[in-house]
């Protein structure tokens, strides 16, 4: 290697918006996010040994859960977003009151989900999936939105490391909260020793304990005296109308992003679903592989997205436009190899599923999965430009158009073109993935094209300091 090459791997490795200090933040979450995808991946396997009606039921009613809290996820969690842009602006003052307005949040979140529960029961008889399926939607979904707030507050406790760059606190908490999960799954769905057999019901609650212990741990992180100093992360506990209004002005269209993306696919699953229960299973277990994957890529969004506020905070967009640069090549890479994966080694994936599966109901469900996640290996690579580029315009403060986007092409793209194919034609599973591929698709162009507009790099979601305040800073 000659000198000057060897200076310019220095450069990247080492200048602004460096690839170090990229996978320095990302790393943490990545794991973070791969311990998520890892119990989520184990939840389901279990019950895919437990019972074929049992992993047909889960997918719809957990995601038809994660679709109504993420709007109160997505609007508590934006909290990083504001300490992000506070803590590059040098306004520590700012970041303890903001996450306790995300904490407010928790609370309506928890109240509303609660709410939910009577209509579990009629909303799933509307669905129309077999009758002892209904049942253990009914059952999951009921219990998943008793966990409600310590799921939401986690969020905003969460943004008060990761807005900060702080992101080993985040990771901690989620992996105590995948080993609490993964334990008392196997507990309470087979039921060991003491513990009862509970089916569906048992993974639900496994899931509730397991987001206490990751609040209870945040709770233990976050109140220190000397962030307490810094922050007022205690003493800033007070309801402002002011700043709580400004962070559902920005943090509520993120949580109305993350609840249309998540209620288009919920809808896609039920339209699925009623194609029978080899389909629906099938189609599970493909998205449930591809959130293995998924969600580490994930992690590298999120990293994206921390760097682009602190340094709009202190008005270095050149900088925040390097990081989002260097993180696509890096979540290409990474996306880029488990999609060849998908094409040429499907059962490697496929595998855990079937060694405890009931003999002889799994054949079928698992030649069916292995051509859906042809379409996983396709729609994954656009996937990343829906990550990567969505992940730096909510960093600025563009989260309005993120929700647009995603609120026309879920409907017009992947809920109605879906619902038209296979309950008006006839039409069978491949075309249902080739809707929802296509969805997958022009997001990812969409958002890549916001981007290269420029806008985000005037955005801001902190309110600018008056003079006083300003002064008092400086003195």
């Amino acid at each position: 290697m000659t000198p000057t090459s060897q200076q310019t791997v220095a450069n990247r490795w080492n200048g602004g918006g460096d690839y170090r200090r990229i996978l320095a933040i990302a790393f943490p979450l990545i794991l973070s996010t791969g311990s998520w995808s890892l119990q989520h991946f184990v939840d389901r396997m279990f019950l895919a040994w437990y019972s074929p009606e049992a992993i047909a039921a889960s997918t719809p009613a957990g995601i038809l859960n994660y679709t109504l809290m993420s709007l109160f996820i997505g609007t508590a969690g934006y909290v990083s977003t504001f300490v992000a842009q506070y803590y590059g602006a040098e306004r520590h003052e700012r970041i303890g009151p903001s996450v306790w307005q995300g904490l407010y949040v928790s609370l309506i979140g928890a109240i509303a989900m609660a709410l939910c529960i009577p209509f579990a029961d009629p909303a799933f008889r509307f669905i129309g999936h077999g009758p002892e399926i209904q049942r253990h939607e009914t059952v999951y979904f009921s219990i998943l939105c008793l966990g409600a707030f310590p799921a939401i507050a986690s969020a905003a406790l969460g943004g008060f490391f990761s807005g900060r760059g702080e992101t080993w606190p985040v990771m901690w908490a989620n992996l105590l909260a995948t080993i609490v999960n993964i334990v008392l799954d196997y507990l309470l769905i087979f039921g060991v020793g003491i513990f009862p057999e509970l089916g569906i019901a048992g993974a639900a609650i496994a899931t509730n304990v397991s987001m206490v212990a990751a609040l209870l741990l945040y709770c233990a992180l976050v109140a220190r005296s000397d962030h307490d100093r810094r922050f007022r992360i205690i003493r800033g506990w007070r309801f402002d109308p002011t700043l709580f209004a400004r962070i559902v002005r920005f943090g509520l269209p993120n949580g109305v992003q993350f609840f249309v993306d998540m209620a288009g696919f919920t809808v896609f699953l039920l339209i699925v679903g009623r194609l029978g229960t080899v389909s629906l299973a099938a189609t599970n277990i493909a998205f449930n592989i591809n959130t293995l994957a998924f969600m580490p890529m994930m992690g590298l969004g999120m990293a994206i997205s921390i760097l682009v506020g602190p340094h709009l905070g202190r008005d270095e967009a050149p900088l925040a436009e390097r990081c989002v640069s260097i993180g696509l090549r890096l979540t290409l890479l990474y996306m880029g190899t488990v999609a060849i994966l998908y094409l040429l080694l499907p059962g490697l994936f496929l595998a855990p599923y079937a060694i405890y599966a009931p003999a002889g109901s799994f054949g079928d469900i698992r030649n069916l999965a292995a051509v859906l996640l042809r379409f996983v290996a396709l729609y994954s690579l656009f996937d990343v430009l829906s990550i990567v580029f969505a992940a730096a315009l909510k960093g600025a403060g563009d989260s309005r158009f993120v929700m647009y986007m995603i609120c026309c092409l879920s409907l017009g793209v992947l809920i109605i073109p879906s619902y038209v194919a296979i309950e008006v034609f006839g039409a069978g599973i491949l075309t249902g993935w080739t809707i929802a591929t296509a969805y997958v698709s022009l997001l990812g162009v969409a958002f890549y094209l916001r981007f290269r507009s420029g806008q985000w790099k005037t955005m801001r979601v902190i309110e600018q300091p008056s003079r006083s305040s300003s002064a008092s800073s400086s003195e």
